[in-house]
């Protein structure tokens, strides 16, 4: 909050000792507020202080002094919420009457503030060699006064200069060095107890390790930042969300990354923080292009760009219109315009951003222009320009530039009819990518990067399947699929990934998630609950992107690792490229493609077919009603069969079923299909995700753990009967079945079911939730449980639905306990009512108890009345 004026309310003008007083706290508390990023609160206080030192009678060298701290710290908030040449100019003048200063130790103190303010403004604005060699002068004089006395403020002056330091050399990847310096202030800052010193230079430290591409550890070093910031001075956390959100895009998190910027924005602009309001309208344009929305993007960007150019900051005002550029070329791809403009514009760019010394960017805007030639017809032209990109800085450039190189060299390639070298080109893209992927932790963090894959990947799809429907290009395409979808699901999972702190927020979650259920159910308003929900899912969510990687990665699997393993079963792999659909049968000893026709009128029938499962879902519909939503869904069901699944008909006879869903297709019970019924049939994310899910588990289990929750009125019976099919069963009645006991009884289990109300989070996979006695279990701690049950049947309406990323990554409630290492699931893709899922899984069960394989067990259960019972098998079978 903005002090009050300590002068306000006294009668007459203050003498001159106090006007001096008054002066000093009054920048004490401005300081305060620009620190805490509140400029125009401290603007308003210097300016007080200044007109206080204009009373009568004060001693000159002191009036000096305290105008001097003041006219510092406000050239730094005019250049902050104006142009930086306001405030470089303030400081200018301020070196000129510092000469007055006869205190010769008290002058070179303020000389060095007035320094270090001036460096930080020249690197706001992207002059970064002039800032540096700013700082360079006043950390060596501060070595030196801190080496002959350790006061306080040396140390906090020495702490925030190499701060800066670190961070410019951040931004032009001099990373070991900005390392160094970042530490040394970590370290100089815990040793003297200036905690919120130490908590900047965390901050920083994550900007620099960004910048080398190191994510999981610039989201370590942001959240120790947040932790910090939140305690001491919330104030900094606006400018620590932009750089989480830059990160967040960097790893394909462009929604997140929107909303979380959505959030500052107007806090940003209320404090006028011009530098910030910009960079944080950049992100904001980079994250809308990066999910499509290229209005916003654009708009967004100019806005950006605009108020960067008043700011006197030409550099980040260049990489705003890089990203304006960017989105004109996407206009210009999907159009029938020459894009002879674009051309020009993004080589005049490359050199502008170069003469910045902005490399990448530079390289990125040529890469630009060299693509839109190769697309209008010019490939010589194209590959002139690539001629001129440098050798990749291949740890440092970020992912989303390297990928652009190679779709760029990639389609050179094909536009002069060599596709071997584009296939090369688009592997060793994705190889890249999936080094990047290996690195990173969280759930959510590997599934989104598949984004800078996903042009390479559709190239690579595409040029297979212009050749003849042969096994060997089967293979090709079969193998190409495996190399761009559903990569979360090919690593041997981590033991755990909730700590502690993560812990308490996803029990805050589910605290408010009660608490908002109860405001419904007694009508109270919930519009404030409801976004105190929100801000602590995306706090929790948040919190897992910091963690070590998930686990080890997998090879992808060959076809011929495949066929060895399906023993008399057939995996149709499903895939789209443009508006064709088309499968990859493995079955017997070969491998076989075929063309399905429209993915427009799949994705439509695959819809369809879901809101008519949903719609007949509940217990008591009218009789007239369900026998027409039944009848629609079986039309929609046959119709979808007829195009998927009849074609392959020859193919896969009356082999068991493995399904490679993709887009629209995850949302599909395959049992409710003509093809399927009474067919086992198992949906996988991936053939290398069920090759590893069929593999032997490396540690025993033993055991059924049967989980009745709150609410359903057929699960008493339900479990009851479960238990006599299971001598080996332990019971987890209403009462007991709290999210810590659940947890800890599913590990080491053979079988888990759960019989509870469920409900899939579209917007937030990861809070897909089980319905508890205190609370939701959500899909965020399926990590606490060390020996996942290799079996685990859900009970609950949606649970088996997953969000479908760009790359065909699917991640949900199901998905997340297949990537733990649950080796099969048992779940609804659509609502389900109480009564048919209880029976369901009494046949089921009964089925299971017989001997009978899990995928055999559901065919059997869902075939007695498909439409009704919606469940799905996922993960081995």
């Amino acid at each position: 909050m903005p002090a009050k004026n300590p002068g306000r309310g006294r009668r007459g003008a203050p003498g001159p000792g106090q006007a001096v007083s008054l002066a000093r706290q009054l920048h004490r508390s401005a300081l305060e507020a620009a620190t805490a990023d509140r400029h125009p609160s401290a603007i308003r206080q210097m300016r007080e202080g200044l007109a206080l030192l204009e009373t009568p009678g004060i001693d000159p060298q002191e009036r000096l002094e305290v105008r001097t701290r003041l006219r510092n710290t406000l050239a730094f908030c005019l250049a902050e919420t104006g142009k930086v040449d306001d405030g470089l100019t303030q400081l200018a003048g301020v070196d000129s009457e510092l000469a007055g200063l006869r205190d010769e130790a008290l002058r070179a103190h303020l000389s060095t503030l007035v320094n270090l303010n001036r460096a930080a403004l020249l690197c706001r604005v992207g002059r970064i060699d002039e800032g540096i060699a700013q700082l360079d002068r006043e950390i060596e004089r501060s070595e030196r006064r801190l080496a002959a006395h350790a006061d306080p403020e040396s140390v906090d002056l020495l702490a925030l200069a190499l701060s800066n330091r670190g961070n410019a050399h951040g931004e032009v990847h001099r990373h070991d060095k900005a390392v160094r310096d970042l530490n040394r202030a970590v370290e100089l800052a815990d040793a003297h107890d200036l905690p919120l010193r130490a908590a900047i230079a965390k901050h920083a430290l994550g900007n620099a390790v960004q910048r080398a591409g190191d994510i999981p550890s610039a989201l370590r070093h942001y959240h120790e930042a947040n932790r910090a910031f939140q305690e001491l001075e919330p104030g900094l956390l606006l400018r620590l969300r932009i750089d989480q959100a830059e990160a967040m895009i960097s790893v394909g998190l462009a929604d997140e990354a929107g909303r979380l910027l959505d959030e500052v924005l107007p806090d940003l602009r209320r404090q006028r923080i011009g530098q910030d309001v910009a960079e944080a309208e950049l992100f904001r344009a980079a994250a809308a292009l990066q999910d499509g929305d290229l209005v916003l993007a654009r708009r967004t960007a100019v806005s950006a760009q605009r108020k960067l150019v008043r700011r006197g900051s030409p550099a980040w005002a260049a990489v705003a219109g890089l990203i304006a550029l960017r989105v004109d070329v996407a206009r210009v791809r999907g159009s029938r315009r020459t894009g002879g403009a674009v051309v020009r514009r993004a080589l005049e760019l490359s050199a502008e951003l170069s003469a910045l010394k902005l490399a990448d960017q530079s390289v990125f805007a040529r890469v630009l222009a060299a693509r839109l030639e190769i697309r209008r017809g010019d490939p010589d032209r194209g590959a002139e320009l690539l001629r001129g990109v440098p050798k990749s800085r291949r740890r440092i450039a970020p992912i989303d530039h390297r990928m652009l190189l190679r779709l760029c060299r990639a389609e050179l390639a094909l536009a002069r009819g060599n596709e071997r070298v584009a296939l090369a080109q688009a592997k060793a893209g994705l190889a890249e990518l999936g080094r990047m992927r290996d690195r990173l932790g969280g759930l959510e963090l590997v599934s989104g990067t598949a984004v800078h894959g996903r042009e390479l990947g559709e190239l690579a799809v595409r040029l297979v399947l212009r050749g003849r429907d042969s096994t060997a290009n089967a293979k090709r395409l079969f193998t190409w699929l495996e190399r761009t979808r559903a990569q979360l699901y090919r690593y041997d999972p981590a033991e755990s990934t909730v700590d502690t702190e993560l812990g308490e927020r996803i029990a805050d979650v589910r605290r408010l998630s009660r608490a908002l259920l109860r405001a419904r159910l007694d009508g109270l308003p919930t519009a404030e609950l409801e976004e105190r929900l929100r801000a602590s899912q995306r706090a929790a969510t948040r919190m897992g992107w910091s963690a070590s990687p998930w686990g080890t990665p997998r090879p992808v699997v060959r076809p011929e690792e495949v066929l060895a393993r399906l023993d008399g079963r057939a995996m149709v792999s499903f895939a789209v490229s443009g508006d064709e659909v088309v499968a990859v049968v493995l079955a017997g000893d070969r491998v076989r493609m075929v063309r399905l026709g429209s993915a427009a009128a799949v994705t439509e029938g695959a819809r369809r077919l879901h809101a008519d499962l949903n719609a007949i879902a509940p217990d008591h519909l009218p009789a007239g009603l369900a026998q027409v939503i039944s009848a629609s869904a079986r039309r929609e069901a046959e119709k979808l069969d007829r195009q998927l699944l009849r074609p392959l008909a020859p193919m896969i006879g009356d082999r068991e079923l493995v399904v490679v869903p993709t887009g629209a297709l995850y949302v599909v019970p395959w049992g409710v299909l003509p093809t399927c019924v009474q067919r086992p049939t198992t949906a996988v994310p991936s053939a290398t995700a069920w090759v590893s899910a069929t593999r032997e588990a490396r540690e025993p289990a033993e055991g059924v753990l049967l989980v009745r929750g709150p609410g359903l009125q057929a699960a008493q019976a339900e479990i009851d009967r479960l238990a006599g099919y299971h001598a080996d069963a332990k019971l987890l009645n209403v009462a007991e079945a709290r999210v810590g006991a659940v947890l800890e009884a599913l590990d080491g289990v053979e079988l888990a079911h759960i019989a509870a109300h469920g409900e899939h989070e579209p917007e937030n996979a990861l809070f897909s939730r089980l319905e508890l006695v205190d609370g939701a279990l959500f899909a965020h701690e399926v990590g606490r449980v060390r020996r996942p049950p290799r079996q685990v049947v859900l009970a609950a309406c949606e649970l088996a639905l997953n969000r479908v990323r760009p790359g065909d990554e699917p991640l949900g409630f199901a998905g997340a306990l297949l990537a733990a290492g649950a080796r099969t699931v048992i779940a609804a893709s659509s609502r389900v009512g109480d009564e048919p899922a209880a029976a369901a899984m009494a046949d089921f069960h009964r089925i299971l108890a017989a001997g009978a394989s899990p995928a055999v067990a559901l065919a059997e259960a869902v075939a007695v009345d498909p439409m009704r019972r919606p469940f799905v098998c996922l993960g081995s079978g």
